[in-house]
């Protein structure tokens, strides 16, 4: 990870899902700044969102006292979804959760007040008012414990403390780094925790790094060269769908834009697995041709063509899993994006594949 100057370096080493440093006012970019300028301004946009960053910590500290900014209030299209609140997973199970500051009327009780030491890093990079959440870690469930964060509201941690025990960073898993659309970002799960990526990630033992872009991911040649730069133990590429409608493709496009992606891909990583999954189910589009003529089953088999090509050539760390079987249109909460319930098959699906692929299957 990179370090954040000028942030709290207590905090660094607990963070996860953080693969670049800092911008102004984006304190966990999903995208190299200094780079951003190559990328269309939807889907820096996007990486501007926190999706994926998290706290993962191990010890027996009973509670967990967390000093933090908002970057925003608005929720945007995905509204409560996006995140609100503090949510503590460990041992499979959620163990606590608390609202964050300014989240909105119904999100429940205000934040607890620090109760021992004021924050000590004055006020953060976003520059609003210090808010201090208190969470309970249940220790007694043993592991990993890891604190989701309100994503939707773009905050930034400046202070940690423990009490009742002592808390340690959590050793790192094999880094998974995940390209995808709305669907990886956590479209429409109900909570971070539950979008298909972080439920594999916690199930098999995975440090994400969230490269999901809602409506903006279409494969482009900057993402690509992005990953290849990076460190990764395993790769998943499960784009497709925004290039149905958003930006159209051809199913010729797309194709030769799958092998581009790739094989620049392929650059940074020879050896690395690579997990390919084409779009899932969208009914309104795939039998709909878009202004170009191509259906999502016409896209859907684009992806696959490019994917099964490069096996066929050769290459044997790459796995294509077809999408259109994954969910039914009843796990579809809006029509387009999986409910919980389509998030937790995508993750059953997905994260085998993963998991097979990285090695952390179970034996």
């Amino acid at each position: 990870m990179t370090g954040r100057p000028g942030r709290a370096e207590q905090v660094e080493p607990f963070l996860r899902g953080c693969a670049w440093p800092a911008a102004p006012g984006v304190p966990y970019p999903r995208f190299d700044p200094r780079d951003a300028g190559r990328l269309p301004a939807d889907t820096w946009q996007c990486a501007t969102l926190p999706a994926g960053v998290r706290l993962e910590l191990v010890g027996d500290a009973a509670r967990l006292e967390l000093d933090y900014t908002l970057g925003s209030t608005d929720l945007g299209y995905r509204g409560p979804g996006a995140g609100t609140t503090f949510a503590v997973w460990r041992g499979g199970v959620q163990v606590d959760e608390q609202p964050a500051a300014g989240a909105g009327a119904g999100a429940g009780p205000a934040p607890s007040a620090a109760a021992e030491a004021p924050a000590t890093a004055g006020t953060g990079g976003g520059g609003g008012a210090v808010a201090t959440v208190g969470l309970d870690l249940a220790p007694e469930a043993g592991g990993t414990a890891v604190v989701y964060l309100p994503e939707g509201l773009r905050p930034e941690i400046v202070a940690l403390r423990a009490s009742g025990g002592s808390a340690a960073p959590a050793p790192r898993g094999p880094r998974w780094v995940a390209y995808g659309d709305s669907l990886l970002e956590g479209w429409v799960a109900s909570a971070p925790a539950l979008g298909w990526g972080a439920i594999v990630a916690r199930r098999h033992g995975l440090d994400l790094v969230n490269l999901g872009y809602a409506g903006s991911a279409r494969g482009e040649i900057p993402c690509a060269e992005a990953i290849a730069a990076l460190e990764a133990d395993v790769i998943s590429i499960t784009h497709g769908t925004t290039c149905w409608t958003r930006t159209p493709h051809s199913a010729g496009m797309l194709v030769e834009g799958t092998r581009a992606f790739l094989a620049i891909v392929r650059q940074g990583h020879p050896d690395t697995p690579i997990v390919l999954a084409s779009p899932v189910l969208r009914p309104d589009a795939e039998a709909t041709p878009n202004r170009l003529g191509a259906t999502l089953a016409d896209l859907r088999a684009a992806m696959e063509e490019a994917a099964a090509e490069r096996i066929a050539g050769g290459d044997a760390n790459l796995v294509l899993v077809p999408g259109a079987g994954v969910i039914t249109a009843g796990q579809l909460a809006d029509g387009i994006h999986p409910g919980d319930d389509g998030h937790a098959t995508m993750a059953r699906v997905f994260g085998a594949a993963l998991a097979s692929a990285a090695g952390t299957a179970p034996g």
